[in-house]
């Protein structure tokens, strides 16, 4: 049901936010794959918390436990169980919300839903769940890097009313890296980290957008017609708890324009036939075209804040709620790496889907064809 994506490269999370722990099941990754558990631990560091004053202070060590599908250092090509123990759990911070609805949260729509939920730091809604998803990005970024030269780079490209307007050709990993909110632009990282700054010391919280590209992504990658490698992006980075909205190429703004002034016109170039433009992000008709691929997702403020809200119990009676726990007062540098994984995720999924119907030794070849 809700807890599994991808048809071939199948990914299916567990757990809860203050349960004993969670992770992911991996089905569908090809045998053969050099992978152990640091594989998994580098983009794990990425998302976990208390990184710094701009995340929540919840002391997790995020360490990853391989439970199946690897055995001598390579996977098996069997479902690959990953594991990572809750340790640092404070479920009394959560109990006087236990019979109250927090503005904004999954509270209300769970329980109208279920008839039941877990109060303790919000359950399966938690953004802890996506541990499960950037472990399972972190294998198919493996296999995209070394098997297909392809690489997915995400950054922070706006806080609140601060704005990065930069050429994604010049992002590099290491400036992304360089600076605790993930922008690569270190001037305006400095006036990012202010604006959430001013947010947490006044209880407050901010939102954002998160811009991502997709370098050597192999062309023929979408399935037409439910199946488009939009419409999947698409879904995949919706269900990343606080987005709001994904755009492609020139997004919105192509509503904008004419025809004329947005349409990738086509030329040969070092042999081969390519759009002479990217204004469409890489991607037409729903299926990639060998050109970057280039997205933003914009994310809401954190619901969790520290000021006093008015909201209603489970009797309908008025309460002044404050938020408590341990909450991020700007989710966007810690969900940097979430985005990468959901992206590589989908593209290893489509890959698959592709070899399916191929010999998986001429795949490579046969996705890069030229005409």
């Amino acid at each position: 049901m809700g807890d599994s994506f991808g048809q071939v490269f199948r990914v299916t999370t567990f757990g809860e936010s203050h349960g004993g722990a969670v992770g992911v099941v991996v089905d569908g990754c090809p045998a053969g794959l050099s992978l152990d558990a640091s594989d998994i631990q580098a983009e794990l560091d990425r998302r976990r918390p208390g990184q710094s004053s701009l995340t929540t202070a919840r002391a997790e060590t995020d360490t990853a436990e391989i439970l199946s599908g690897v055995f001598e250092g390579r996977t098996m090509g069997t479902a690959i169980g990953i594991m990572v123990r809750n340790q640092d759990a404070r479920s009394k911070d959560y109990s006087e919300f236990k019979d109250v609805f927090r503005p904004s949260h999954a509270d209300f729509t769970y329980e109208l839903k279920h008839g039941t939920r877990d109060w303790r730091g919000g359950g399966r809604a938690s953004a802890r769940e996506t541990i499960g998803r950037v472990a399972a990005g972190a294998i198919a970024g493996k296999i995209l890097r070394e098997y297909f030269q392809a690489r997915t780079l995400a950054w922070v490209s706006q806080v609140h009313d601060v704005h990065l307007e930069i050429d994604p050709a010049r992002v590099t990993p290491e400036a992304v890296e360089a600076n605790e909110v993930r922008c690569p632009d270190p001037v305006l990282a400095g006036q990012m980290v202010a604006r959430i700054e001013t947010a947490r010391k006044s209880g407050d919280s901010v939102g954002g957008v998160i811009t991502a590209v997709v370098r050597g992504c192999p062309a023929g990658l979408g399935e037409p017609v439910f199946d488009k490698l939009t419409a999947d992006l698409a879904k995949a980075l919706m269900s990343i708890p606080a987005t709001r909205g994904v755009e492609f190429g020139l997004g919105f703004q192509a509503a904008g324009l004419t025809g004329a002034q947005h349409n990738d016109v086509f030329e040969k170039r070092q042999g081969r036939i390519a759009p002479a433009s990217n204004k469409s992000g890489g991607i037409q008709g729903g299926i990639s075209n060998g050109e970057e691929i280039l997205l933003r997702l914009a994310f809401k403020p954190t619901a969790t804040i520290a000021r006093a809200q008015e909201t209603v119990d489970r009797n309908g009676e008025k309460v002044d709620l404050k938020g408590k726990g341990r909450h991020d007062p700007c989710v966007l540098p810690r969900a940097v790496p979430i985005v990468e994984a959901m992206i590589n995720i989908v593209l290893m999924d489509h890959i698959l889907r592709a070899a399916a119907r191929n010999n998986l030794e001429k795949l490579p070849e046969m996705l890069n064809r030229t005409l």
